[in-house]
């Protein structure tokens, strides 16, 4: 493949990174269904995991939370079952 072919793609993620900002990542909080399947998601731009894992904490509404950036696994967030009974 020739530079001029991988140029596209460059400037594509140059884009990307710059609208994100610097240092800004782009991550996943996945709502886990009872049945152990994905049933929603939200997208987060955060400056590193800690901030991610922050975030995805307000999506915990009766569901355990996983949370990814790419293809890379961060956390899973459990949710806390109610107690009444």
């Amino acid at each position: 493949m020739s530079e001029l072919e991988l140029r596209p793609r460059a400037w594509g993620f140059l884009k990307c990174w710059w609208e994100q900002g610097a240092g800004m990542a782009e991550y996943r909080a996945f709502t886990v269904g009872r049945d152990g399947h994905f049933v929603g998601s939200e997208a987060l731009i955060c400056a590193d995991d800690s901030e991610a894992i922050e975030k995805a904490k307000r999506f915990l509404d009766g569901h355990d939370i996983e949370l990814w950036s790419g293809e890379r696994f961060i956390a899973r967030l459990r949710h806390k079952p109610d107690s009444a009974v």
